[in-house]
């Protein structure tokens, strides 16, 4: 095997393993400092990753950890993709978990104030002015 086979473009493995939709979106990702290989940040597209070498990947709303298993050759099905590498990500919180926090929702009985709780607000208020 030469020396040029044994590593791949970085914005091409991103695009070969399906982490983003077009190559250019990677290219992007990879210059924007958003890749991490084995720990030290890349600002180069054409950066070359071998077998081995462990990304770190951060996205919009999460952080992807994959350790390069294969080299791709096409941008093929999911399932064939899922064969570049292995998902060593941290674990997603479930989706239970953040519905408080996306929603608002608020502990039982703790809801709108009462009349006496919004007179010793705005009493605070007075004292406290903006």
């Amino acid at each position: 095997m030469s020396v040029a086979a044994e590593k791949q473009r970085i914005d091409k493995w991103l695009f070969f393993a399906r982490v983003v939709k077009s190559r250019s979106l990677a290219a992007k990702l990879a210059a924007g400092g958003h890749v991490r290989v084995n720990g030290q940040k890349i600002d180069q597209a054409s950066y070359g990753v071998k077998l081995g070498d462990d990304l770190t990947i951060t996205l919009e709303r999460k952080i992807l950890v994959y350790k390069v298993l294969l080299l791709g050759e096409r941008r093929g099905p999911a399932p064939e993709a899922q064969l570049l590498y292995q998902d060593n990500s941290p674990a997603m919180p479930a989706k239970d978990d953040l519905t408080n926090v996306t929603t608002g929702l608020r502990d039982a009985g703790s809801g709108r104030p009462t009349k006496r709780e919004r007179r010793l607000t705005d009493k605070l208020r007075q004292v406290y002015p903006d």
